[in-house]
C-alpha cells in the first residue's frame, strides 16, 4: 500500500462541501527546505484555510507513478496535486481515466477544463534580484549557476539572475553548469559540480536543485574561493538558513499556498483547467530572503530595484527556453552540453 500522511481539518464552508480533499505527490521527502518541502506545506496550509482534508504522498521518486496516482484518486481526493515535472505525462492520463482533476507542472499547454490545469511557475523576477545583489557582492566579478536540470521554472530563474548580474556590472562572468538531464537528487553530483565552478572563480553559487542542492551547499562549505575566502550560496524556493553553517546568502523563496488555494476555488467555481497560476514580488509569493551575510546597503539597494520592478520600471520577461537561457551565460559548463 501507498504510505500516505493524512491531516484533516474542521470543515465548516461551502467550499468544503464540493471539494472535499486534494492530494499532493512529491518525488522527495518534504524535507529539502525547498521544492518538495514548500509544495506540501502549500498544500497543507491551503487545505487548512479552506477546511478540508490533504493527503500527503510524498518520495514517490522521478518513476511511474501512474499506480500511486490511481490509489489516491481511490482514495476519494477531489484534487490530486502532482508536484514534478516528472508526472506532467502520467497524471493526466489518471485525469482521463478516473475523472479527478489534476494539477501539473512543465506542461502549460495540456490545459483541459475541468480536468488538467498547469501550475509552471516562473520566481524570475526574485532571481534577477539575486543576481543584483551577486553582482555587487562577488570579490572575483565571476558568480556560478549550477542547476540539476533544465525544467521551465530552473530555466526562467537562471535567465532572470544572469539578467540581474550583467544588468549590474556586465563585467561579471557567469558560469553555467548542469549537473545531469534530471539530477535533481543526485547531492554527490551536486558537490562535484559546484566544485568545478568554483575552482573556476566563480566566489557566488546561484543553485537550483532539490534534494541536490545539498550537495552544493556542502560544496560552498569546504571550497574556497580563488582569493582564499568564503563563498556564498544562493538558493531557491526554501530557506536553509538552519543548515547552512552561515554560508547562505540568500534564497529566491516561493510561497505556493497561493496559488494552490486559487486552485481549490476555481474547483468551486468550475473554472479548473482553464487559467495558469503565477507568483511575483507585487504579492510577495516570491522574496528574497534577507541573511546576516548581506551587507545593509546592498540590501538597500535591492529594495530599490524590487520597487522598480513592482511598478514596472524595470521589466523582466521570463525565458524558458534551455538554449536561450545558456546564451546568456559567459561560459557553459562541458556537463551542460
Amino acid at each position: 500500500m501507498l504510505a500516505v500522511v493524512a491531516a484533516v481539518f474542521l470543515a465548516g464552508t461551502a467550499l468544503a462541501a464540493e471539494v472535499k480533499s486534494i492530494a499532493i505527490m512529491t518525488p522527495e521527502e518534504g524535507t529539502d527546505f525547498g521544492w518538495n518541502q514548500q509544495g506540501v506545506d502549500a498544500a497543507k496550509a491551503a487545505a487548512e484555510a479552506a477546511g478540508i482534508e490533504v493527503i500527503v504522498a510524498s518520495g514517490l521518486g522521478y518513476g511511474d507513478v501512474r499506480p500511486a496516482l490511481r490509489e489516491i484518486a481511490a482514495d476519494g481526493a477531489s484534487l490530486i496535486i502532482a508536484h514534478a515535472s516528472g508526472y506532467a505525462t502520467s497524471a493526466p492520463e489518471i485525469a482521463e481515466e478516473t475523472g479527478i482533476p489534476v494539477a501539473i507542472v512543465d506542461s502549460p499547454q495540456a490545459l483541459k477544463a475541468g480536468l488538467v490545469a498547469d501550475y509552471t511557475l516562473s520566481g524570475h523576477e526574485g532571481a534577477y534580484l539575486a543576481g543584483r545583489m551577486a553582482a555587487k557582492m562577488s570579490r572575483s566579478k565571476h558568480v556560478g549557476i549550477v542547476v540539476s536540470g533544465e525544467p521551465p521554472s530552473w530555466n526562467s530563474q537562471s535567465a532572470g539572475f544572469a539578467q540581474g548580474v550583467k544588468a549590474e556590472n556586465p563585467e561579471v562572468k557567469i558560469t553555467y553548469a548542469v549537473i545531469g538531464p534530471a539530477a535533481y537528487s543526485d547531492a554527490a553530483g551536486g558537490r562535484r559540480v559546484t566544485e568545478s565552478v568554483i575552482a573556476a572563480g566563480a566566489d557566488i553559487i546561484f543553485g537550483q536543485g532539490n534534494g541536490s542542492s545539498f550537495g552544493m551547499l556542502q560544496a560552498v562549505e569546504t571550497a574556497k574561493a580563488g582569493d582564499g575566502g568564503k563563498v556564498l550560496f544562493i538558493d531557491v524556493i526554501g530557506d536553509k538558513t538552519s543548515v547552512s553553517k552561515g554560508f547562505l546568502l540568500s534564497s529566491v523563496v516561493w510561497n505556493i499556498t497561493p496559488v494552490y488555494a486559487a486552485m481549490i476555488k476555481d474547483l468551486q467555481d468550475e473554472t479548473f483547467g482553464t487559467k495558469r497560476y503565477a507568483i511575483g514580488l507585487a504579492d510577495e509569493s516570491v522574496a528574497l530572503l534577507k541573511t546576516d551575510q548581506i551587507p545593509d546597503d546592498v540590501w538597500t539597494a535591492v529594495q530599490t530595484v524590487r520597487d522598480q520592478v513592482i511598478s514596472g520600471e524595470i521589466k523582466i520577461e521570463p525565458v524558458f527556453e534551455a538554449t536561450a537561457v545558456r546564451a546568456l551565460m559567459t561560459d557553459v559548463s562541458a556537463a551542460a552540453q
